[in-house]
């Protein structure tokens, strides 16, 4: 096992962003229908989770909709896992960060562009508002008083493949900045994320533009599809281990019923991607 694991808790969504690669929307009703796991079961598999895995990243569909959220990140911190959510930030109130205080040391903000009409047009927009660039500077200025580390995901599509983000990523000043070229996955963002895919060149001459942020003490990290793809130790909302090795989700057994080993031998994943990306860093 790799030493960080990303635990999927929450299938619904407030947003419906065209690229997404974790819609879980090829789970059956029938096998999760609610969308998660019932809490009391939830806090069992972070605390699996949290005996094997030194850090533990909270994703959904989107987390802070989940009302035990803040109980899920204690439960792991607790245990001494370090804890990161990964978050649209629209649900991201002052007092809501500031009931995570002490608990999250990570706040990673999904961000994929400077314009709010890029965003509307991605589908990362709540009935067609997007989040002001404002928002965001805001929200990671309090997460960082709060005693937080800021990182921030973006992902490049056709939409913005040409635009120049160095500005914004310098404003809210994230220790790390992971940039994905857009990936399909099939049962996921098939029929949505087709007209945003974006080549390899693009991708490239994307990150290249952005490299100045280094210098200003922001880790650019480059992710494309070989390096995404089987790289990441993964849970559903459902409690399973999944991979994505083949472009399409492949879902283990559940944790609960089977323990840590036997879900996590039921499923694929590649150390070398991982290491190769950059996976193992001082989180």
């Amino acid at each position: 096992m790799p030493p960080s694991v990303n635990y999927h808790l929450w299938k619904p969504c407030n947003m419906r962003c065209r690229h997404c690669f974790a819609t879980f929307d090829d789970i059956a009703a029938t096998d999760l229908p609610r969308g998660h796991l019932p809490r009391a079961a939830s806090i069992r598999v972070v605390e699996l989770l949290a005996e094997r895995f030194r850090k533990i990243t909270f994703a959904g569909g989107e987390p802070t909709l989940c009302p035990w959220l803040p109980e899920l990140i204690e439960v792991a911190k607790e245990r001494g896992a370090v804890t990161m959510l990964v978050t649209n930030g629209t649900r991201l109130k002052n007092e809501v960060l500031a009931s995570l205080q002490g608990r999250l040391d990570w706040l990673t903000l999904s961000i994929d562009s400077v314009s709010e009409e890029t965003h509307v047009a991605l589908g990362r927009a709540v009935r067609g508002s997007a989040i002001p660039t404002t928002r965001y500077i805001e929200m990671t200025e309090q997460a960082r008083a709060l005693g937080m580390r800021i990182k921030v995901n973006t992902v490049v599509t056709a939409l913005q493949a040409d635009e120049d983000m160095s500005d914004l990523i310098l404003a809210l000043r994230p220790e790390r900045w992971k940039v994905l070229r857009v990936l399909p996955i099939d049962g996921q963002n098939s029929g949505r994320v087709e007209p945003l895919l974006c080549t390899a060149e693009a991708f490239g001459a994307f990150v290249a533009r952005h490299e100045r942020v280094q210098a200003r003490g922001v880790a650019l990290v480059p992710e494309d599809h070989e390096d995404i793809l089987g790289s990441y130790a993964m849970v559903d909302p459902a409690g399973r281990f999944f991979d994505d090795m083949d472009s399409v989700h492949h879902y283990g057994r559940p944790i609960l019923e089977v323990g840590l080993d036997a879900a996590w031998d039921s499923v694929r994943f590649s150390l070398v991607r991982f290491q190769g990306r950059g996976g193992d860093y001082a989180f």
